[in-house]
């Protein structure tokens, strides 16, 4: 049995859900967040709790993966998700323009727009240099920051580029002069 999928999901007040075929919908004060149900497996609620059951063990491969999607939609309407990105780099900034468009300067010969889909929002510090991804949904955030880290991704020699908040690189040594 699966251990992450056996786990109940606790519900908080204010949030609802609601099972219509293959798709999950969850409901709660900071939005509504869709999910897809894969055939084989059901959701409950028992004592205010959300429980993920499979049909039989040859639906064992989703049972863990549903209770974590279906957790991740309700811990997105009630906290919602943050990803934070900083800029590392001499002239290397982001600024916000409007409020669905990040602009990139990189070092390229020009500056980079960046559009945000809906529901994301962004957020640049005083610095300039360290940027916020939020929303509801846990994979749109982290795809748009995997996307924006990817304009100017971080170099191993110079240690340049956009990275997550923490991430630890690995510096590689450069070419040692002729002697």
């Amino acid at each position: 049995m699966s251990r992450i999928g056996k786990k109940p999901i606790p519900l908080p007040q204010g949030v609802k859900f609601e099972v219509k075929g293959s798709t999950v919908t969850v409901q709660g004060p900071k939005g509504q967040v869709e999910t897809h149900l894969p055939p084989g497996v059901k959701l409950e609620t028992v004592d205010g709790h959300i429980q993920v059951a499979r049909e039989n063990d040859d639906r064992a491969a989703v049972h863990g993966l549903v209770r974590a999607l279906v957790n991740n939609a309700v811990n997105g309407v009630t906290k919602g998700w943050t990803r934070e990105l900083e800029i590392v780099g001499i002239g290397y900034r982001a600024e916000l323009k409007g409020k669905n468009t990040v602009v990139f300067t990189l070092g390229y010969s020009h500056p980079i727009e960046f559009p945000l889909p809906t529901g994301i929002t962004a957020a640049v510090d005083a610095k300039l240099t360290r940027l916020t991804v939020s929303g509801i949904d846990r994979q749109k955030v982290g795809q748009v920051a995997a996307d924006m880290r990817n304009l100017r991704r971080p170099d191993p020699y110079k240690q340049k580029g956009i990275r997550y908040a923490g991430e630890r690189l690995k510096k590689k040594v450069g070419k040692t002069g002729a002697k």
